[in-house]
């Protein structure tokens, strides 16, 4: 696979608004470099625009340039992370069970697309936006971008890589305790989260309703700027929507404060490297022009803990409560174990903790008047996917150590490139403010990106291709299904989703815990059925063939492209009373319908 330029928002709209590239020339672009990558990640995309819609769409902003309009955003490809609402497709929040299809596109959407922009689809995320790692998903898990074994961050996965591989040159996340600005570190990326209610929140699916954010990634803070100028505004429809106090922030003086913790107060978890590189990025703002103001931050620690070991777990298990009491076999074990922990939280333990807050948040005020911005890592280092999911919480917790007390304390931060550790993952910084101060910050950034040669971006991690086994599945072991946990235990990777070549019936037999079908293969007369094809090593394909029970079996399943993988197949015994449900093209449409 070639390797992508990225995408950048500035460089579109010039060359659109000037005529020197059309906005279908680009949307076609995009539309290749997702088709090429899909086979490097496919758990990048849970539903894209259609091929046809994403060119009608390009060719009516084509359109609009001709006839004298002004778009800041003319042709500029994006992706929205598929936990915000857009009109025509599903919004899942990466749960299958949960997905609806709404009537209205988010707010801040709508003011993207009026402005211009081209969507392209909507990303994965961990489940419900729970998580930091990228691996709570039934849809796959999204690795970095520069090496793929290590996690791309969460809870905007998908967004983050899609900007990074140079799929889209913005995409939206979403960051409760840090999802738009570790996925921006551990992919080479620029990440805002505005003020709390400076981006409207309307038709996201809630995480913490009083603390979401929806943020952007970038390549560049000019491009996050460009993108904030059309987001940012007021919406009277969103409660938790808050009016700018000024119409401008003055930029930052040619001299100013930055605060940096106490030596003590910075915990690596034994990754020396990113310590170095974090030292390199002092070097970077002192030469800016900051001067350093050593700060103590162990309040804002202690805040940062409140988010999960306090009441806004509570407040996480609000928004789907009724999931959770009814369908809790359909949520993540990781997520639901989080969410089920809300239930015990009492009126008085949240009360409790807002008092707390209010001192904490006392404290944030006082380190304004020391200090202009704070500077921090983003995330202090990565694991490895196999490690996220084999100890899920511990190491989400150290991801989050620098991140989760920011929407508690009402501040404004953007992430910031930092450079590479050794593994070729990314390392950053995050610029941290007061509420309102997003355009100094993103002023700031710009600074810095210009004040030094950034390190060179390493090649995509497009080879290292893992030699296993490819295995069809169809029915229990799908993505959200109750076996899938047999695949995601042995470290199993999502190929793609696709059908079987149409040679094959689909029944649901009788009597089996959970329910299961059986694929038979009938030749001339059959159909195409829904499959999901995993790779996983040879060993672990093993111990799993050794747990098929019978009437069920492994044998060789041809796909809709011609190639032929291990997959399900069935006994003849298996259709003793068996239900024919070919007609459904999928086992899900089946589940789906039994309600």
């Amino acid at each position: 696979m070639a390797q992508f330029t990225r995408l950048s928002v500035t460089d579109i709209t010039a060359q659109v608004a000037a005529g020197q590239l059309s906005a279908v020339d680009i949307a076609r672009e995009a539309l290749a470099r997702v088709a090429a990558y899909e086979a490097v990640q496919p758990a990048v995309w849970i539903e894209r625009v259609t091929e046809a819609d994403v060119l009608e769409r390009a060719a009516n902003i084509d359109q609009r340039v001709a006839a004298g309009e002004v778009l800041p955003l003319a042709g500029v490809p994006f992706a929205v992370k598929d936990n915000l609402d857009v009109a025509g497709l599903s919004t899942t929040a990466a749960c299958p069970g949960f997905a609806y299809r709404p009537e209205r596109t988010a707010f801040v959407v709508e003011r993207l697309l009026a402005a211009g922009a081209v969507l392209i689809g909507k990303t994965n995320l961990d489940q419900f936006a729970t998580g930091l790692v990228g691996s709570r998903s039934p849809y796959g898990a999204c690795g970095s971008v520069y090496n793929r074994d290590y996690v791309s961050g969460g809870s905007s996965s998908g967004s983050a890589v899609a900007v990074a591989a140079g799929l889209v040159a913005f995409a939206l996340g979403t960051d409760t305790a840090g999802s738009g600005r570790v996925p921006a570190a551990l992919n080479h990326l620029v990440g805002l989260k505005p003020t709390k209610g400076r981006w409207s929140t309307g038709g996201l699916v809630p995480a913490c309703r009083s603390l979401d954010c929806v943020t952007v990634f970038a390549s560049t803070a000019a491009d996050a700027a460009r993108v904030d100028d059309v987001a940012a505004g007021f919406d009277l429809d969103e409660p938790f929507s808050r009016r700018s106090p000024s119409d401008g922030d003055p930029a930052f003086e040619a001299a100013f404060k930055v605060g940096l913790p106490r030596a003590d107060q910075l915990e690596w978890f034994g990754d020396g490297q990113s310590a170095r590189l974090f030292e390199a990025a002092v070097a970077r703002v002192v030469a800016m022009g900051g001067q350093v103001v050593e700060v103590d931050i162990a309040p804002l620690l202690e805040a940062a803990e409140m988010l999960y070991s306090g009441p806004w777990v509570a407040e996480r298990t609000a928004a789907v409560e009724t999931l959770l009491r009814n369908r809790p076999a359909v949520i993540h074990p990781v997520v639901r174990g989080i969410l089920q922990g809300g239930l015990a939280i009492s009126a008085v333990e949240a009360f409790n903790a807002e008092y707390r807050l209010k001192a904490y948040q006392r404290v944030a005020e006082r380190l304004w008047a020391a200090v202009d911005v704070l500077l921090l890592p983003t995330a202090a280092t990565t694991y490895r996917i196999c490690e996220t999911l084999a100890e899920p919480l511990a190491l989400n917790a150290n991801l989050g150590r620098y991140t989760n007390f920011t929407n508690l304390l009402d501040m404004s931060a953007i992430a910031v490139p930092a450079g590479f550790r050794d593994n070729a993952t990314g390392f950053g910084v995050t610029l941290i403010g007061p509420a309102w101060a997003d355009r100094r910050l993103l002023d700031l950034a710009r600074r810095y990106e210009e004040i030094a040669p950034m390190p060179e971006t390493p090649p995509l991690d497009v080879a290292g291709v893992r030699t296993g086994v490819k295995l069809a599945v169809v029915g229990a072991h799908l993505a959200a299904m109750p076996l899938h946990w047999q695949l995601t235990s042995r470290d199993a990777t999502l190929v793609r989703r696709c059908k079987t070549a149409p040679a094959y019936k689909l029944y649901a037999m009788t009597g089996t815990v959970p329910p299961k079908p059986a694929l038979v293969h009938v030749g001339e007369g059959g159909a195409a059925i829904e499959v999901e094809v995993y790779e996983l090593d040879v060993e672990a394909f093993g111990g799993f063939v050794a747990e098929v029970p019978a009437p069920l079996a492994i044998g060789t399943v041809s796909l809709d492209d011609g190639t032929e993988v291990k997959g399900f197949v069935a006994e003849p015994r298996a259709l003793s009373g068996a239900e024919d449900i070919t007609a459904l093209g999928g086992w899900r449409a089946y589940i789906a319908g039994r309600g």
